[in-house]
């Protein structure tokens, strides 16, 4: 895979970083998930950004993400309370996710007004519609996803034949999956088969059919890599940070619904202004972030992460609210190439018109768009 075109800004965390992406695409998918609400939890809780901005302020910001922690900005941002003290008067309600198919089908039918997400979905859905379903108003998290093997398998010429897994069918880990393969010389099909037969598996089953031998390895994003490594056993094959131009690539976005913006950006602005005080929080609690993490986790998902995990996972993982903007044509791309997403113009899939405006407040340097949207 050739290197990838440089990101512009994030904000590097040393030892901390998060965990698990499970993005994905309009395909078949079910909504699952519960309602969770913010709790007080450990560390030292940053005042959110001012968050001012014209318009109407909605009564509800109903909000998706997943339970895992490259979603961290979300689940300190709820922990914490962080998210809502920034809404004010607006309700908070939110809605736990499995998959990026869900979370962009329940953003579609107007259930959920933002989420955390992968690139790949935002994409997809930004192309099928037009242009007129959502914007991505902000980064969350860039790097924390590999390709990890059993044993023995020590470089690409010893995959022909393999059954490798991948969250979901054109999810970010799968397109990424797809496109090294196919620079490796390999084919595979979205259908199955090909020289290397990838099977889109949830990430708990992955874990549990690599253990019985019966998957060679898996394209995933943490926790679920350090989960094989530390509990299965597995070596890392590829790293995907080595695949771009300095490590940084997004893993997971912000989302937000484009008729919701439309309506209500102040509300939008006060949810950019919690985001970024989430992150903020990161940065600034790296001794705290993991059971915070794990508080979060163990209430969304009932059990949280190892010590052995989680720290692994949180050295591969950077927190950011930088989307790297400049990193999209070339995500579009590999999508087409892998079979999973359609060309299309993507012009305007940024809105940071609001997290620029938040930083400006803080007096903290504005993040591009890269010429695909407002900045």
């Amino acid at each position: 895979m050739t290197a990838r075109p440089r990101a512009i800004r994030s904000t590097r965390l040393g030892d901390l970083a998060g965990m698990m992406l499970a993005g994905g695409i309009v395909l078949s998918a079910t909504l699952t998930g519960c309602a969770a609400q913010p709790a007080s939890g450990a560390g030292t809780q940053p005042e959110a950004p001012a968050a001012e901005a014209t318009g109407t302020p909605a009564e509800e910001l109903r909000l998706g993400y997943f339970a895992n922690v490259t979603h961290a900005p979300a689940l300190v941002g709820l922990e914490e309370g962080l998210i809502e003290d920034a809404l004010g008067d607006t309700e908070l309600s939110t809605q736990v996710f499995n998959a990026g198919p869900a979370a962009i089908e329940a953003l579609s039918a107007g259930a959920i007004d933002a989420t955390y997400i992968g690139p790949n979905p935002a994409i997809n859905t930004f192309v099928a519609s037009g242009g007129q379903s959502a914007r991505i108003v902000a980064g969350a998290a860039s790097g924390g996803a590999a390709l990890v093997v059993q044993p023995g398998i020590e470089s690409a010429d010893d995959l022909a034949g393999t059954n490798l897994a991948s969250p979901q069918l054109g999810n970010t880990q799968d397109v990424a999956l797809r496109t090294w393969l196919g620079e490796e010389g390999y084919e595979t099909s979205t259908s199955g088969g090909g020289d290397v037969t990838i099977s889109p598996t949830e990430n708990a089953q992955t874990l549990t059919l690599f253990q019985s031998g019966e998957l060679d390895g898996a394209w995933l994003p943490e926790p679920w890599v350090s989960r094989l490594v530390v509990d299965a056993g597995a070596e890392v094959l590829v790293d995907e940070a080595d695949l771009w131009e300095d490590g940084e690539f997004p893993t997971t976005v912000l989302l937000v619904r484009a008729d919701f913006l439309a309506e209500h950006p102040e509300t939008v602005r006060a949810l950019v202004a919690g985001h970024v005080a989430s992150v903020d929080w990161l940065a600034e609690n790296p001794d705290a972030a993991a059971d915070v993490i794990n508080a979060r986790l163990t209430a969304d998902a009932g059990k949280g992460l190892s010590d052995a995990v989680i720290d692994r996972a949180l050295e591969h993982v950077e927190f950011t609210f930088d989307p790297h903007a400049d990193t999209f044509e070339q995500l579009l791309q590999d999508g087409v190439d892998a079979g999973t997403s359609k060309q299309g113009d993507i012009d305007g899939l940024f809105d940071l018109s609001a997290l620029n405006a938040v930083l400006e407040d803080s007096g903290e340097e504005s993040v591009s768009a890269a010429s695909l949207g407002t900045e």
